[in-house]
C-alpha cells in the first residue's frame, strides 16, 4: 500500500508541475484530492488492514496529502506570479500622452438666476416657502379670485389632473398656502417650477417662477415699487431704467407690468426690445381684498403686495439666450459655458 502511495505522488508531481495555468492545475487537484480522487481510493482499501497496519498507512496518507496541497499551493503561486509579469510586459503605460482632461460640473444656468434673485429678496428681509407642484383648484384659482370662467382656467392653458386637481399654472399657490397657515405680517418669496399647455421659442409647457409678497398694516404702492426698484437695479445693474405699466391680474388691484430698459440696446431701441427701449421682466400690484378674504385676513386693517417673474425670461436676457429650449435640451455645449 506504500508502494501505492509512492506512485500516486510521483504522478500528481508530474501532474502539478506541468499544468500551465489555473483551470489546468484545478482539473488536477480535483483528480488527486477529490471526492472521488485518487488519494481517496487508496485511502479505502484501509479496511483490509490489520490493526498494527492502519495507524502507520494512516499517518502516512496524512503526509501524502499535507505534501500533495503544499505541492499545489506552490504551483498556483508561481503560476499568479507568471501571469503577472505577462500583463506587466503586454500592458505598458505610455507615461508621456497628455492626461485626460476632468470635466469640472457647474450648476444649470436657471438655479444659478434662482439662487442670485433668492439672496436679493433674503437680504430685503424675505423668507423663502414651498408649496405643492400638483395643486387643488382652491389654492391655484379660486383662492386668488380667479372664477370658473376665467380665460385661464381654459384647457390649452392649463394642465387638468381631474376637475378639481391641475398642475400648478403659477407660483401663487404658495402665497395663498403661507398666509393661511401664517398670520401677518408676512414677507415670502416662493421659487418653483409651473405648467402650462404651451411651447414654442419663448414658451416652455415647463417653466420656473418667482412668486413674492408681502403683508402688513399700512402697506402701500410705493412699498411695491421701492421693493421691486432695489431689486431690478441690484440684479442688472443700478444705471438700469425701470419703469411700471398699469396692467390687471385677477388677483392684485391695482395690477402693474414692471419694464426696465433694453439691456441689449441701452434704451435707444433694437429688435430685442421691439424698438421700444424696454423689456418686460414681471407683473406685480397691491393684493386683491377678495384674497384676503380667502384666507381670513382683514383687509381693513391689513395690506400688501405680490409679484411674480419667470427665470427663463430673467436667464435669457441676463446671459443673451435667444431660445428657450435650450435651458431644457441637455446640450453639453451650451450647459459647459456657465
Amino acid at each position: 500500500m506504500k508502494q501505492n502511495f509512492d506512485d500516486m505522488l510521483a504522478r500528481a508531481r508530474e501532474s502539478i508541475e506541468s499544468a500551465q495555468t489555473e483551470v489546468t492545475l484545478q482539473e488536477a487537484r480535483v483528480r488527486f484530492l477529490g471526492k472521488k480522487g485518487e488519494l481517496t481510493a487508496i485511502m479505502k482499501e484501509m479496511g483490509r488492514l490489520s490493526a498494527e497496519e492502519r495507524p502507520v498507512i494512516g499517518a502516512l496518507a496524512n503526509q501524502v496529502k499535507l505534501t500533495l496541497e503544499e505541492l499545489f499551493a506552490n504551483r498556483l503561486a508561481a503560476i499568479k506570479e507568471r501571469e503577472i509579469a505577462l500583463r506587466l510586459e503586454k500592458e505598458r503605460i505610455d507615461v508621456t500622452l497628455p492626461g485626460r482632461k476632468q470635466y469640472r460640473g457647474s450648476k444649470h444656468p436657471i438655479t444659478l438666476v434662482t439662487e442670485e434673485i433668492s439672496e436679493i429678496f433674503l437680504s430685503l428681509g424675505f423668507g423663502i416657502a414651498e408649496g405643492p407642484e400638483v395643486e387643488k383648484d382652491f389654492y391655484n384659482f379660486e383662492a386668488l379670485n380667479i372664477p370658473k370662467d376665467h380665460p385661464a382656467r381654459d384647457m390649452q392653458d392649463t394642465f387638468y389632473v381631474s376637475p378639481e386637481v391641475v398642475l400648478r399654472t403659477h407660483t401663487s399657490p404658495v402665497q395663498i398656502r403661507t398666509m393661511l397657515k401664517h398670520e401677518p405680517p408676512v414677507r415670502v418669496i416662493a421659487p418653483g417650477t409651473v405648467y402650462r399647455r404651451d411651447s414654442d421659442l419663448t414658451h416652455s409647457p415647463m417653466f420656473h417662477q418667482i412668486e413674492g409678497f408681502l403683508v402688513d398694516r399700512h402697506i402701500t404702492f410705493g412699498d411695491l415699487k421701492g421693493i421691486l426698484t432695489a431689486f431690478v437695479t441690484q440684479y442688472f445693474g443700478r444705471n438700469i431704467g425701470v419703469r411700471f405699466r398699469p396692467s390687471f391680474f385677477p388677483f392684485t388691484e391695482p395690477s402693474a407690468e414692471v419694464d426696465m430698459q433694453c439691456v441689449i440696446c441701452g434704451g435707444k431701441g433694437c429688435r430685442v426690445c421691439k424698438n421700444s427701449g424696454w423689456l418686460e421682466i414681471l407683473g406685480s400690484g397691491m393684493i386683491d381684498p377678495e384674497v384676503f378674504k380667502s384666507v381670513n385676513y382683514d383687509p381693513a386693517i391689513y395690506s400688501g403686495f405680490a409679484f411674480g417673474m419667470g427665470l427663463e425670461r430673467i436667464a435669457m436676457l441676463k446671459y443673451g439666450v435667444n431660445d428657450l429650449r435650450l435651458f431644457f435640451e441637455n446640450d453639453m455645449r451650451f450647459l459647459r459655458q456657465f
